[in-house]
C-alpha cells in the first residue's frame, strides 16, 4: 500500500506563492531602488552647479532624473580627452603640483590616485582570480581574492626564504567591501576557476549561491573493447 502524497493546506500554498514572488520581485525592486538612489545622489551633487540657462529643467519646468549624472559623465569624458594631449596634460600637471604642496591634501590625493590607477589599469590582474586558503586554522578554508604578488619591501623581506608570497584579500560575509589583506605563500593557495563576480555572489549569499562547476575528471571516458587474444 503506497502512502498518499501529503496535501498542502491553503495557508501553506499561499506562503509558498508569497516566498516565490518575493524571490522574483525583491532583486528587481532592490536594483531599481539602488539605481534611482545613485542617480538622485549624482543629481544632488551636480545640478546645483549647472547654470540656469543650461539646465533643461528650467525650460521644461519638470524634474528630469539623471540630468546631473549625464552632465557629470560628459564632463569627466571631456577632462579625460583634454588630459591625453599636451596642453591638457600641462594643465593637469600644474594642478597636481599645487595639490602636492598641501600637507594633508597631497597624502589623500596620492593614495586615491594610486588606488584608482591600480583598479582601472587595463593590464592589471588585481582581483581577477579567486582562491582558497586555510583560515583561521588548518582544515578550515576561506575564500579570498588574489590581489597580486608581493612587491617592494614586503617582497624583499618575505621572499628571503625562497617562498614566493602573494597578496590576498579576504572579505567577510555578507559585506565584501571590508576585510583583511594578507600575504600567503603561493604554494598554500588553492586557485579556483570561478570568476570574482561568482565569488562575490557566493560570499554575499552566505554560500547559498554557488557557481556551477564541471570537473574535467568527471567527463565520461571511452570504453575500449577487450583485447583479442590469439587462439
Amino acid at each position: 500500500m503506497s502512502d498518499s502524497p501529503e496535501r498542502i493546506s491553503l495557508a501553506g500554498r499561499l506562503r509558498n506563492n508569497f516566498l516565490t514572488g518575493l524571490i522574483i520581485c525583491a532583486p528587481v525592486a532592490i536594483t531599481i531602488w539602488l539605481t534611482f538612489a545613485f542617480i538622485d545622489w549624482a543629481d544632488s551633487w551636480v545640478t546645483p552647479y549647472i547654470p540656469q540657462r543650461y539646465d533643461p529643467q528650467y525650460y521644461f519646468n519638470i524634474t528630469i532624473p539623471g540630468t546631473g549624472l549625464l552632465i557629470a559623465v560628459v564632463f569627466i569624458t571631456i577632462v579625460g580627452f583634454l588630459g591625453r594631449n599636451l596642453i591638457g596634460r600641462s594643465i593637469v600637471n600644474f594642478g597636481e603640483s599645487i595639490l602636492h604642496r598641501m600637507p594633508l591634501v597631497r597624502t589623500i590625493y596620492r593614495s586615491v590616485k594610486q588606488i584608482l590607477e591600480t583598479v582601472l589599469k587595463e593590464q592589471s590582474t588585481s582581483f581577477k582570480k579567486c582562491g582558497l586558503i586555510e583560515f583561521p586554522s588548518p582544515g578550515m578554508w576561506a575564500l579570498v581574492f588574489i590581489s597580486g604578488d608581493a612587491q617592494g619591501e614586503i617582497a624583499a623581506k618575505l621572499n628571503a626564504d625562497g617562498e614566493e608570497m602573494v597578496g590576498v584579500f579576504m572579505p567577510p560575509t555578507p559585506v565584501p567591501t571590508a576585510g583583511f589583506l594578507m600575504f600567503v605563500p603561493k604554494s598554500k593557495i588553492i586557485m579556483l576557476d570561478m570568476t570574482p563576480e561568482e565569488g562575490a555572489k557566493l560570499l554575499i549569499s552566505g554560500g547559498l549561491i554557488a557557481p556551477e562547476y564541471k570537473s574535467s575528471a568527471g567527463a565520461p571516458t571511452a570504453v575500449l573493447p577487450p583485447p583479442v587474444v590469439p587462439g
